[in-house]
């Protein structure tokens, strides 16, 4: 248990400036006798007398000249401190604790992050990349500050802010047959069945997305393959293993590149939401609270 305070330090090193406790007291806005007790309690504390009494004036002793300037240090990081948090001031070093789903993490994120970084540069991000489940659950156990989702959160007790409005595409190989077919018409929903479908684990927001997004219209969607990357997919899909539903964010450099083909359907547009993601009740910091603003001011997509 602590017996000092800032306060009592505050009124020593005042004393000691200005040589009594008469002036000291001006000095901290307070009466000569509230000064004189503080003073006391502090040597009381520390079992150790500080002044001398030269005439008039309060004279610092040996012990008293040793205390001085570890006092002040520590009124200066106290001052410091307050700064900080009072918005005035850069802020201190802090480090944020951040979870994504996939997609965000790998090809939304980084650019923010970027931008934090040179804006805030005494804030450093511990980024982790899992599945919009995994995620959630973090945010949960308050294992991370905040989650950044594909989709909506299904867990009671979370706080889902809309952030960013992403479109699904579904992407095949320039030499798939459907490809050559969508040349004519767009695919309807009886080819697409008896396609074979590339997806995402389940947990993931993606697969989620996919599945509200599609299983209304084809009514089936058979995984040849179960893959725990939407990049792993969008790769295996350019070497023309199957084909899928990816979001447009992920897939364009590819298409870009001349190695995937976004494939026409009779399918209405699909979108869906990234969103920020934090405890109910959970209060922001201020470097949490600036991060979260970095987060809106970004837009690659359309804002939701």
């Amino acid at each position: 248990m602590l017996h000092l305070t800032l306060r009592q330090l505050e009124i020593f090193c005042a004393v000691a400036q200005t040589g009594s406790t008469v002036a000291a007291a001006q000095t901290v806005s307070l009466s000569q006798s509230a000064t004189s007790a503080a003073l006391q309690q502090l040597e009381l504390a520390l079992g150790s007398q500080l002044f001398e009494r030269v005439g008039r004036q309060l004279v610092l002793n040996d012990a008293g000249r040793a205390l001085l300037p570890q006092a002040l240090d520590m009124l200066e990081q106290a001052r410091a401190i307050e700064q900080a948090f009072s918005g005035k001031g850069s802020g201190l070093p802090v480090r944020l604790r951040l979870a994504a789903s996939t997609t965000i993490g790998s090809y939304v994120l980084p650019p923010v992050l970027a931008a934090f970084a040179r804006s805030h540069p005494q804030v450093a991000v511990d980024l982790q990349i899992a599945n919009t489940a995994e995620v959630a659950e973090a945010v949960q156990a308050l294992e991370v500050d905040l989650g950044l989702i594909e989709g909506t959160s299904h867990w009671q007790g979370m706080e889902v802010q809309p952030w960013l409005r992403d479109e699904l595409v579904i992407v095949c190989a320039p030499q798939d047959p459907l490809a050559r077919q969508a040349v004519n018409k767009p695919v309807g929903a009886a080819a697409l069945r008896q396609a074979r479908w590339l997806l995402r684990e389940p947990g993931s927001g993606t697969r989620e997305m996919v599945e509200h997004a599609l299983l209304p219209r084809l009514h089936q969607l058979p995984a040849a393959a179960t893959l725990g990357s939407s990049e792993a997919i969008a790769r295996c899909v350019a070497q023309g293993l199957g084909i899928s539903c990816l979001p447009r964010v992920l897939v364009q450099p590819l298409v870009d590149a001349g190695e995937l083909q976004v494939l026409p359907t009779a399918l209405p547009r699909m979108q869906r939401h990234f969103s920020l993601l934090q405890r109910a009740g959970k209060r922001h910091s201020p470097a949490l609270a600036a991060f979260v603003q970095a987060c809106l001011q970004f837009a690659p997509g359309e804002r939701v």
